[in-house]
């Protein structure tokens, strides 16, 4: 068990983000840079901005300047206090040796990548791996939304769609994949980023948020409709953030789409009732923004078909923001 402030890392397909975590759950220093390709550059990329981190939060604290962590564990570490590092990365992980098991094709050279040994080499501290979504979770059940609930669900809705299990107080991993549901088929007839069809993914991401906006759009167009705001074939260009400022516009194919996933949403948090008899789920990650624009559809789907249990779900809105990911992972370090 480690006391004191521990690093969370946030690897991510766009972005990396570090930061160093008090016990009490407060992000006293971050650091932010973009994902660069291939395993070896990432790791490179997480262990400098650990130390950037690290040695910001020395300053902020009033400890010495000294090196880095990464030029020198004793000198980075005495700074600011940092005793380990947790890190919650893109892709399944595998729970007992940190090594990236699967990843969607957006990564080049991450699947095999050690992530344990790999951070541990270059920071000089001992560290903890786990999903990013994984370490969504546990930010939000430490300091978040699900805070004391005994069990729950996680839910991300991003690029793709991720999800975890908090079961009697602690992260169920499985053997590294548990709580996936983005991959949950029985959700329509498209093809899915990993090839097959029909999975939650192909509703409630934002990868298919833009898909669907734009076959919508285009349909209308075909037959001399016209969505309000779009110029016919443009509608592939906009990215998710575009299409929800239409829907809060009253763009009805945005609209649609939005309460599609939100739909969908509700569907996989039935299953996940069925199967755990779960009562608290929690939704985040950047498509989850939109929470007015999902929140009615997910409702409206757990009021159709409520858990045989007799037991309610609650669903909650993310709390952390972009912090949950670094929160938990510096927390799966500190009870690690």
């Amino acid at each position: 068990m480690t006391y004191g402030a521990t690093a969370g890392v946030d690897i991510g397909g766009t972005k990396i983000r570090a930061a160093v975590v008090t016990a009490d759950g407060e992000v006293v220093a971050s650091a932010t840079a973009p994902t660069p390709r291939g395993g070896a550059a990432m790791l490179d990329v997480a262990a400098g901005l650990v130390d950037r981190a690290v040695a910001a939060a020395g300053r902020g604290m009033g400890h010495g300047a000294g090196s880095g962590v990464g030029s020198g564990a004793g000198s980075g570490a005495g700074r600011a206090g940092v005793t380990a590092v947790g890190v919650g990365a893109a892709g399944v992980v595998d729970p007992v040796t940190g090594e990236v098991l699967a990843a969607s094709d957006s990564f080049t050279g991450w699947v095999g990548t050690d992530l344990r040994a790999g951070l541990a080499s270059r920071t000089g501290l001992p560290v903890t791996a786990a999903n990013d979504v994984d370490a969504f979770l546990v930010g939000e059940a430490t300091w978040g939304a699900v805070r004391g609930v005994r069990s729950a669900a996680g839910i991300a809705l991003g690029t793709g769609v991720g999800g975890a299990l908090w079961l009697d107080g602690a992260l169920y991993r499985g053997a590294g994949a548990a709580g996936e549901i983005g991959h949950m088929p029985g959700f329509g007839d498209a093809v899915c980023t990993c090839g097959q069809r029909g999975h939650l993914e192909t509703l409630a991401s934002g990868r298919s948020v833009e898909r669907r906006y734009a076959e919508a759009v285009g349909a209308e167009a075909g037959v001399g409709g016209v969505s309000a705001g779009v110029v016919p074939g443009s509608a592939s260009a906009l990215g998710a953030a575009e299409i929800e400022a239409l829907a809060r516009a009253g763009d009805p194919a945005a609209v649609r789409v939005f309460a599609d996933a939100g739909h969908a949403v509700g569907s996989a948090v039935l299953v996940v009732a069925a199967l755990l008899d779960v009562g608290h789920v929690v939704v985040g990650g950047g498509l989850a923004r939109a929470w007015d624009l999902l929140e009615p559809a997910l409702l409206a789907r757990l009021r159709e078909a409520p858990p045989v249990s007799g037991h309610p779900v609650e669903v909650r809105h993310a709390a952390l923001g972009g912090d949950a990911t670094v929160v938990g992972a510096a927390a799966l370090a500190r009870r690690a």
